[in-house]
């Protein structure tokens, strides 16, 4: 009997199966990967590699600019814009090229594009760079899906019957269907279903119930099946009525070891595209179970199958099973597998191609069991109510689900982001795993209702109508349940209540509450109306020195007296600092200040106490996310506002900084700030730790600066009922400071 229907401890004895931990960033010979794909599996590929250690690398086309995958990576390289989007991702000899010139030791292919192509593997192998996926043999065998059908019928594999070798033209497999092949099979019969030889994924796949619609077929099938693998040539087969679509995910190590990791069951399909996977299959019968497994070892075993790979199998009504196909790579659902049985599918591809064996990771047969169900959900950019017709455009508003037994494998989508009609629709996978399978059902279908995309449709409502069905829920659908369920498709029309709610906000600033619903009074005006630039005064002549020019002359000693004598009310002006740190949030450019400072040089000489402009958290985005010289900006506006002191935040010892920085740092960062124009200093610690503030001080003083020394506090000092940051308090903390840092050489204001 299989784990999964034992007790509910299986839950701790799956996920304690006794698999090799690698250390931290050694991965055999491997030391760089790059994922040969883009969207959700590129994105996957990159976590398991950075978890395992390894210096991640992308691919990306220009249409993909923007996207997850790119910026996921450590390194991301643009592939050839001369060439149409998908063939971007189909040019070897420009993938290979980048390989060799980034020193990449392994590539993952992912699954579609290359990675059933046996030339990429080829050309890998020949350039010294592993293929992370199955033997060049093995993709030989296994990527021509007739090939893969003489194998299983030497191992005594059930199989459907079918052309033995790929047909190219109308004629040919009107001739295989209608007559046979003589010494090799017999006439076919309808109905049938045409295949692409060298693809998968539901591409290159027609189904023809009668000889009048072969040809219509049979063109539209090869033609897509050329698109999408660069292979126009099919097989055909006899078409197994109503069956379910059940598949063993196996894995091998090329020295003839081989384990299954159980079964999925995808017989939910849209004209063979997969659209919703569980694990493991329901309602199974327990001898047409072990009857799979056997065979997909004995399959993967014969090959002497390297990596990850999956048995792709038809049973019928009866319990009888028929092979189909072996997928040579990662499947798109390998999620719902890696959630049953805590294997980490894509890790181990990359350990099982560094030349580790099943046997030095510890994964062994009796040791692999099943826990809950999973279940996986594709949400694409379709519309189901216009035949699943892809969607394009822009996204406006992007929400993802989580909680509890959710896992999300996402790819293009973000709010902002671009879907175009170059690549396949899929947005995200949601992936639910609970104890029982109704279980997982309601966790994804909370999490598909708390999904928001606004701006392109999609197929949530659909999924969402699948996850409502009983036969569904219950686990008895076989692979013509779209088809027999057309209310499936119906579309849920999203209220969408934010986004009408700030439309119709905007459309009332803009052009006036509309006139049909009662509102009276003058339209907005059509055209903005800017206000007058006020004029200002050129900066006024005084004969009375500025604190600006005292300081120059006379130090910052003659600064400090001037202040103190003062009798008036001293103004700091931190429109600056405000503008670049809060309103703008950070990204205010020199640039845009500069012309603004004739003005403020106007309004603020000579009479102000300081300008704070610089310093403190406008240091740090200057270079980080402005990538300007902070140095160059202070001396630039020192050069246009020459008369007023400049004022910066200081932290302390960590300067203006995040962290506590050496001694001699921070002494030199304040040299170069008062040559470069800075003058008061205003020092602080956020916990009035004085000897925090004490290297600040002195850095300053030694600088020949201005030290203004601050405290933090919060609510109302003088209220003595306050507990312990009372009044006394703070004078206390004042005390400390001046007695710590004044001196002649170091007057604190």
């Amino acid at each position: 009997m299989l784990s999964h229907l034992r007790s509910p401890t299986a839950l701790s004895r799956a996920f304690a199966t006794k698999v090799k931990v690698i250390p931290h960033g050694q991965v055999g010979a491997f030391k760089k990967i790059l994922a040969a794909n883009r969207g959700e599996i590129a994105t996957r590929i990159m976590r398991a590699g950075n978890e395992l250690g390894l210096e991640t690398s992308g691919i990306y086309s220009k249409e993909d600019r923007f996207t997850q995958h790119r910026y996921k990576a450590d390194q991301a390289f643009v592939l050839s814009q001369s060439k149409p989007p998908v063939a971007a991702y189909l040019d070897i000899p420009t993938i290979i090229k980048i390989c060799k010139l980034n020193n990449i030791d392994a590539v993952h292919p992912g699954y579609g594009f290359l990675s059933e192509n046996l030339g990429f593997a080829k050309e890998l192998e020949k350039n010294g760079i592993t293929f992370i996926g199955p033997t060049v043999a093995n993709l030989d065998t296994f990527g021509d899906k007739t090939s893969a059908r003489e194998l299983a019928k030497r191992c005594g594999v059930p199989v459907v019957e079918g052309t033995e070798d790929a047909v190219s033209t109308y004629a040919e497999a009107r001739g295989a269907v209608e007559s046979g092949v003589p010494g090799v099979h017999g006439p076919i019969g309808y109905p049938i279903i045409i295949k692409a030889a060298m693809g998968g994924g539901g591409r290159g796949m027609r189904v023809c119930l009668s000889p009048d619609e072969l040809e219509a077929n049979f063109s539209l099938a090869s033609n897509e099946a050329l698109a999408a693998f660069g292979d126009g040539r099919c097989f055909i087969e006899h078409y197994v009525d109503r069956p379910r679509h059940i598949e063993v995910q196996g894995l091998g190590d090329g020295t003839g070891a081989v384990v299954h990791l159980y079964d999925r069951d995808c017989s939910v399909q849209r004209r063979h595209q997969k659209c919703l996977e569980t694990a493991p299959a329901l309602g199974l019968p327990a001898a047409t179970r072990e009857a799979l497994f056997a065979d997909s070892l004995k399959l993967l075993k014969e090959a002497k199958y390297k990596n990850a790979g999956t048995v792709e199998f038809l049973v019928d009504k009866e319990g009888n099973h028929f092979f189909i196909e072996v997928n040579p790579r990662i499947q798109v659902e390998h999620t719902v597998t890696e959630e049953i049985t805590g294997i980490d599918l894509v890790q181990t591809q990359i350990k099982i191609a560094s030349g580790e064996t099943l046997e030095s990771l510890g994964i062994r047969q009796e040791d692999i069991s099943t826990s809950g169900y999973a279940m996986q959900c594709r949400v694409t950019t379709e519309d189901p109510s216009e035949d699943f017709r892809p969607d394009t455009g822009k996204i406006e508003t992007f929400r993802l689900p989580g909680g509890m037994g959710i896992r999300l494998d996402d790819g293009p989508g973000f709010p902002g982001a671009i879907i175009t009609p170059h690549y396949d629709s899929l947005l995200v996978k949601i992936t639910a795993r609970a104890a029982k399978r109704e279980e997982a059902v309601l966790k994804l279908t909370r999490a598909l209702k708390e999904f928001r995309v606004r701006g392109v449709k999609t197929n949530k409502s659909f999924l969402l109508n699948v996850l409502a069905n009983k036969d569904f829920v219950e686990g008895t659908v076989d692979t013509s349940f779209i088809g027999d369920n057309p209310s499936l498709v119906a579309q849920d029309a999203s209220r969408d209540r934010g986004g009408k709610i700030l439309k119709y906000v905007a459309e009332v600033i803009v052009n006036g509450p509309e006139e049909s619903l009662g509102a009276t009074g003058p339209k907005p005006a059509k055209t903005a109306q800017v206000p007058a630039a006020p004029i200002f005064d050129p900066v006024p002549v005084n004969s009375k020195k500025s604190l600006r020019q005292i300081y120059v002359d006379g130090g910052a000693d003659a600064f400090a007296k001037a202040v103190r004598e003062n009798e008036g009310l001293m103004i700091t002006d931190t429109t600056w600092r405000d503008a670049h740190q809060s309103l703008l949030a950070t990204r205010l450019r020199t640039k845009d200040i500069l012309p603004i400072t004739k003005a403020t040089a106007s309004v603020l000489s000579p009479g102000a106490y300081s300008l704070e402009c610089w310093g403190g958290a406008t240091f740090d985005v200057s270079m980080r996310f402005l990538r300007e010289c902070p140095w160059e900006r202070l001396g630039l506006l020192r050069e246009r506002v020459p008369d007023v002191p400049f004022q910066m935040l200081l932290r302390g010892a960590n300067a203006v900084g995040y962290t506590s920085y050496p001694d001699n740092a921070v002494f030199e960062f304040c040299r170069l700030a008062q040559n470069h124009g800075m003058d008061v200093f205003r020092v602080f610690d956020s916990l009035n730790y004085v000897e925090n503030m004490r290297l600040g001080i002195d850095a300053v003083g030694s600088a020949g600066g201005i030290v203004e020394s601050a405290m933090s506090y919060t609510g109302d000092v003088s209220n003595p009922n306050r507990g312990g940051y009372d009044m006394e308090y703070y004078l206390k903390v004042s005390e400390r400071t001046c007695g710590n840092g004044y001196s002649p050489q170091h007057p604190l204001l």
